[in-house]
């Protein structure tokens, strides 16, 4: 208890795989409870259908039970470069499996594989975003909305990177605005929750083998505008609690009162089992009237 007083007090960065949960009155019952599933990269091998309808059907058997789901993107195997007909059965695939096993409400966002990014074919209308967004119904690459007192920001983080090709992580100077004015304009005892795809911020970029005095940290791994995001955060403390996926592993950094998690992936290692230590899963999270929450992680 001293040691762990002792990390606390330090005050900044704090980082755990597992920190110890909020204590709560246990008569007080949670306002919404969500399930955050990222990287189902959903295609027809490795059994991959099958076992994202039994992930789907665990979320639904949940007790007490899940009010809506949470994509955090990569929604497909992937778009990158792709021929129409593949990307066409992805997403027939996907809307089938939902149709079928999943009845809750699900808010998206676009991942990198859900995104066409074919240099040499910029003119056709599927370029880029349109294409995910028809696919998923969505009529901005960015929104909020409000549920039982907490709002919701989804935001739209990949972008191509400074040489037009491929992609990093950012929100961009319209989108940055878009997130200020929905801060300033929500009121000041609303919790807010923010989900994107590539994290804000993670530890997990200092997982590397054979590293001896290096780490790299690309910009497509984790936020590029990571300060100017947390320095705006800091601004208002009813934000609470920032989901990303991407990594397709899991952890946990508190930083200024905001807790930053990255869940592992519904797909794990792309349906090869587990991405090193972290099991295929998804996050199973309550949320309370107070701005407060319950977290864990759900191997199905």
């Amino acid at each position: 208890m001293e040691r762990r007083t002792l990390i606390k007090n330090l005050g900044g960065l704090l980082v755990a795989s597992n920190l110890p949960e909020i204590n709560k009155n246990p008569f007080e019952k949670p306002v919404l409870r969500l399930a955050h599933l990222t990287d189902v990269h959903l295609k027809n091998e490795f059994d991959a259908p099958r076992r994202y309808e039994k992930c789907l059907y665990h979320v639904q058997q949940q007790s007490p039970k899940v009010d809506f789901i949470l994509n955090g993107g990569d929604v497909v195997f992937d778009m990158n470069k792709e021929n129409l007909q593949t990307i066409n059965a992805q997403w027939a695939l996907t809307h089938s499996v939902m149709r079928s096993s999943c009845s809750l409400p699900v808010h998206y966002c676009l991942g990198n594989h859900d995104i066409w990014w074919y240099e040499d074919d910029k003119g056709q209308s599927m370029y880029g975003k349109k294409y995910a967004l028809d696919q998923l119904k969505l009529s901005s690459l960015y929104y909020s909305f409000i549920n039982k007192g907490w709002k919701f920001l989804i935001l739209d983080s990949v972008h191509l990177d400074v040489d037009g090709t491929w992609y990093i992580g950012k929100l961009g100077e319209e989108q940055f605005s878009w997130l200020e004015n929905e801060l300033k304009n929500t009121p000041k005892n609303m919790p807010v929750l923010v989900m994107s795809h590539i994290p804000i911020l993670t530890a997990l970029l200092m997982i590397q083998d054979d590293v001896v005095n290096r780490w790299e940290m690309l910009g497509g791994d984790m936020h590029t505008d990571t300060a100017k995001i947390i320095n705006l955060f800091y601004q208002y403390p009813n934000v609470k609690l920032c989901l990303s996926g991407h990594l397709h592993m899991r952890d946990k950094v508190v930083y200024n009162n905001v807790t930053y998690l990255c869940n592992g992936a519904v797909s794990g290692a792309w349906w090869k089992g587990n991405r090193r230590e972290t099991a295929p899963g998804y996050g199973l999270i309550d949320l309370y009237a107070d701005g407060s929450f319950k977290e864990q992680y759900i191997n199905y």
